[in-house]
């Protein structure tokens, strides 16, 4: 079966510095993730960055908080309202993005008045936190800038689904990358969506076949045009998160395709274990892998080279928990 992921350079992936152990929190502490330093930095080069630190705050300094209107917050020191750091972090902010275009991801501290990516306090005029929640500054400006790059929380990636969804987007992110840099052309658009239809179908059966349909015509169509509106579309249905109900369905089609090659108790087997999946009772990597075996056993061109088989290196054992 044909492996997806070659590539022995690692993957460029931004990162809150805190998370890599960095001390550069206020306080001159860190947020150390082993999750980061011990699995993923086998497969991922982290880019560090600490906007608080980029924009010349120091360490140790004040901590900030937001406060204001949720959707375009101010970042003023805790203990005194009137010493704002919204601009300097926004001009950091227009310096630094544009050094991480080649990122394939980005991994924030969570709560963070300056890299918080989901509900960040924001506080009133009376010092109590809002209802309303906020973004920090530099992730907001970096999500802005580059709308379709995978990005995460660190506290969120404990979440075996999460962590795994966003995993996925970063490998199909690097690749998307890749054919960009060999140049995009009907033909290699046409593959992505193929090789990627059965993923797809995990996160988004129903809006599959719609997404090719921006190919339909593609001989006609300038791909520079075309292929950012497809990724667009791709990255859209990849953000939804894979159910065990949209994976049986993949795992399914694919056991349709050995209904001539397997033995009847060897169908019944598949069955089983297909559906001791649905039920909660085993892990994604079981019925996975006995696909795989049979497939490698009976090859189907078409199937085994569906990105669906490794859509991220084996060793991250991400479907073990799924």
């Amino acid at each position: 079966m044909t492996a997806t992921h070659t590539t022995p350079a690692r993957i460029k992936v931004g990162v809150s510095a805190c998370l890599l152990g960095q001390e550069v929190r206020f306080n001159g502490t860190h947020k150390h993730m082993p999750m980061l330093t011990q699995e993923f930095s086998r497969y991922f080069e982290f880019v560090p960055t600490c906007p608080e630190l980029g924009a010349g705050m120091g360490v140790p300094r004040p901590p900030i908080r937001l406060v204001g209107d949720p959707h375009a917050p101010r970042a003023v020191r805790v203990d005194d309202a009137a010493v704002d750091f919204t601009q300097l972090l926004q001009d950091y902010a227009a310096e630094r993005i544009p050094q991480l275009q080649d990122l394939a991801g980005y991994i924030f501290i969570k709560n963070s008045p300056s890299c918080g990516l989901f509900r960040v306090k924001v506080y009133l005029d009376n010092g109590n936190a809002g209802m309303t929640p906020g973004r920090g500054v530099f992730a907001a400006a970096l999500t802005k800038a580059m709308p379709l790059l995978p990005v995460e929380e660190d506290g969120r990636l404990h979440d075996p689904v999460l962590r795994e969804n966003f995993i996925t987007r970063v490998f199909a992110m690097h690749e998307w990358q890749q054919l960009c840099t060999r140049g995009l052309t009907a033909a290699g658009l046409i593959d992505l969506h193929t090789r990627y239809k059965y993923t797809l179908m995990a996160h988004a059966p129903h809006n599959y076949a719609k997404l090719g349909q921006l190919l339909a015509d593609a001989g006609k169509h300038d791909p520079n045009e075309l292929g950012p509106r497809y990724f667009t579309g791709m990255m859209q249905m990849l953000q939804l998160k894979a159910t065990r109900k949209t994976n049986t369905n993949v795992l399914m089609h694919l056991q349709g395709y050995l209904k001539k090659q397997l033995q009847s108790n060897e169908k019944s087997s598949l069955g089983k274990v297909i559906e001791h999946y649905r039920q909660g009772i085993v892990p994604l990597i079981v019925p996975v892998t006995m696909l795989k075996h049979y497939f490698h056993v009976f090859p189907d061109p078409y199937i085994n080279r569906q990105a669906f088989w490794q859509p991220y290196p084996d060793e991250l054992s991400l479907r073990n928990s799924l």
